[in-house]
């Protein structure tokens, strides 16, 4: 699930690679290698809250006979399930960064093309395999795969941090986008989890390279993480000040009315997604 309000003015530069060895994400239905351990097949599904769609990692050491896939996809998208299926090989083990339906959908489909197990942060999504836990080590296709409980957008979001011949890369979900700022879930996501997971990941992975669900790729997850923390921090005052112009309390505001007012020069298609978020930082003022 994606974009607070899609705003890349301020955020640091995208990265596109070398054009002359792999192509550049956005890349339908093509095998891009990010790293020599990371590679993505993004999946056609585009939309307001997928960005460009939905990137499905296959992470593999060069000299493993299997393969550990991320995220399989949405439902009713068999080609590209196929697809992963085909490029991925052996599977060993499927994981998952968190509940939502672009992520999810597709395991049934993965798992009987390729009776992998499956492991996510809840039972719900775990499949021949136990439940997540935070700060477990995995050894899988030959690297060492890190959990990191960050929850924020969903309660259940997981970050992988993923390490092979002292290089490292962090699966980040939909944590921290390619491009753009992440919904809070106001189901079950909270801004003061959101905090305390941007926080983590700028102490234990900012070295790493970004690998997200969403968007593309980059080669460090510091500044995009600092960026991510400082564009909540500044997006919250304008809901105070907000909520002081109206003269109503973190209690009594309507998130749409907030809305109206906070995101008034944003293309009302995203006003849904911002609504979402309204309503989480509500919730966190409320608190104080």
């Amino acid at each position: 699930m994606a974009p607070d309000v899609p705003n890349t003015e301020s955020a640091p530069e995208i990265a596109s690679g070398d054009a002359g060895a792999t192509p550049a994400h956005p890349a339908y239905g093509v095998l891009r290698e990010v790293t020599p351990f990371a590679s993505v097949l993004l999946c056609n599904n585009p939309g307001a809250f997928e960005l460009d769609g939905t990137n499905t990692w296959i992470l593999r050491a060069p000299d493993s006979e299997t393969s550990v896939v991320v995220d399989p996809g949405p439902a009713k998208h068999g080609k590209h399930v196929r697809a992963v299926a085909k490029a991925a090989g052996e599977v060993e083990l499927v994981l998952i960064s968190h509940r939502h339906h672009d992520h999810v959908g597709a395991c049934k489909k993965m798992r009987k093309l390729t009776g992998a197990p499956q492991r996510a942060y809840t039972d719900k999504y775990s499949d021949n395999a136990p439940r997540l836990r935070d700060r477990e080590v995995i050894k899988a296709a030959g690297l060492t795969i890190t959990v990191m409980h960050t929850p924020g957008h969903t309660a259940d979001s997981v970050s992988f941090l993923v390490e092979w011949e002292g290089q490292r890369a962090l699966l980040s979900g939909d944590t921290i986008l390619g491009f753009g700022t992440t919904v809070l879930d106001p189901t079950d996501g909270t801004l003061t989890d959101y905090f305390n997971s941007i926080n983590r990941v700028i102490v234990d992975a900012s070295d790493a390279a970004l690998l997200p669900a969403h968007g593309p790729d980059h080669p460090e997850v510091g500044p995009i993480a600092r960026y991510y923390k400082t564009h909540r921090e500044e997006r919250l005052a304008q809901i105070v000040a907000a909520l002081d112009d109206m003269g109503v309390s973190p209690e009594d505001a309507k998130p749409m009315k907030v809305v109206r007012k906070v995101y008034a020069d944003i293309d009302k298609k995203l006003w849904p997604a911002a609504k979402m978020s309204v309503k989480t930082q509500l919730e966190y003022l409320r608190t104080l």
